[in-house]
């Protein structure tokens, strides 16, 4: 192998917001993460939602004229 073409690694400790830490190496001396699997919905198995700039409401309402639109046909059309 070559001298000095791999990079330094480091023991470090990863911290997620949620407060967990996880010793581990890497070439990061320092590393904050905001979610970990201790914290994830996926695995915790709890969701949470975050709506941002109201996505969520925007989506529920342009589903909702597409759902109520398709309802109006579909009353519209009788059979012969």
């Amino acid at each position: 192998m070559k001298d000095s073409i791999h990079p330094e690694y480091f023991d470090t400790i990863v911290r997620c917001a949620c407060g967990s830490e996880v010793q581990t190496r890497t070439t990061l001396k320092d590393l904050h993460v905001e979610i970990c699997s201790k914290c994830h919905p996926f695995f915790t198995g709890k969701q949470k939602l975050m709506d941002t700039a109201g996505r969520i409401e925007k989506f529920k309402r342009k589903y909702a004229k597409v759902k109520s639109t398709t309802s109006k046909q579909e009353e519209t059309v009788s059979p012969q």
